[in-house]
C-alpha cells in the first residue's frame, strides 16, 4: 500500500494521468493489416489500441506482431498485408484498467507495459494511462515531498 502522504502528492497530477480516447490513435478489428501497418508507421507508435465498430476495447497491435505474421521461411510476404485483418494478428490478453487513478495497481501493471488501456464497465475504450505520465507523477512526488513533509526515522528497538 502506498503511504498516504505520497499518495496525496501523486494524485495532485491526476488530471494528466489519462489521455482521453479522443486523442488516442486506434485501429478497428476489421481494418486490413495494410491500414494498421501504415498507421503504426506514420504515427511512429510501437503499439496501438484496437477497437470494434462500437468503440469497445478489443486488444493491441504492434509492428512486431504484423512483421511476425508476414514472415515465411526465407522472406517476408507483404501480400498478407491485404489478406489479413487486425483481428487475425492482434494481442487480446493485455491488461486493462477501469480506474486510471489507482496508482498502486497501475504502477504494478506498468512494469511490463508502456501504457494501459482504460475501459468502462461495458468495455468502452475511454483512454490510456502511459508509463511516461505515471513516471512524471512519481518524479514530481519525489521532488516535492521534502517541501511539505519532514521525514523522521522510526524509533529503533533495543534489539537492533
Amino acid at each position: 500500500m502506498i503511504e498516504k502522504h505520497l499518495q496525496k502528492l501523486l494524485l495532485q497530477r491526476r488530471g494528466k494521468f489519462m489521455i482521453p480516447a479522443s486523442l488516442v490513435a486506434t485501429v478497428n478489428v476489421n481494418n486490413s493489416l495494410d491500414h494498421a501497418f501504415l498507421v503504426l508507421t506514420k504515427d511512429r507508435y510501437a503499439k496501438i489500441i484496437v477497437v470494434d465498430n462500437e468503440n469497445h476495447y478489443r486488444g493491441q497491435l504492434s509492428l512486431a506482431m504484423i512483421t511476425d505474421r508476414l514472415l515465411e521461411t526465407e522472406r517476408i510476404n507483404v501480400n498478407k498485408l491485404n489478406e489479413l485483418t487486425v483481428a487475425d494478428v492482434m494481442q487480446t490478453n493485455t491488461p486493462v484498467i477501469q480506474d486510471p487513478f489507482d496508482v498502486e495497481e497501475n504502477l504494478r501493471l506498468m512494469i511490463d507495459q508502456s501504457f494501459l488501456a482504460v475501459v468502462d464497465h461495458q468495455d468502452q475504450f475511454c483512454g490510456i494511462v502511459t508509463r511516461r505520465e505515471l513516471l512524471k507523477a512519481v518524479s514530481y512526488t519525489l521532488h516535492e515531498f521534502g517541501k511539505d513533509y519532514e521525514v523522521m526515522p522510526k524509533k529503533q528497538s533495543d534489539n537492533e
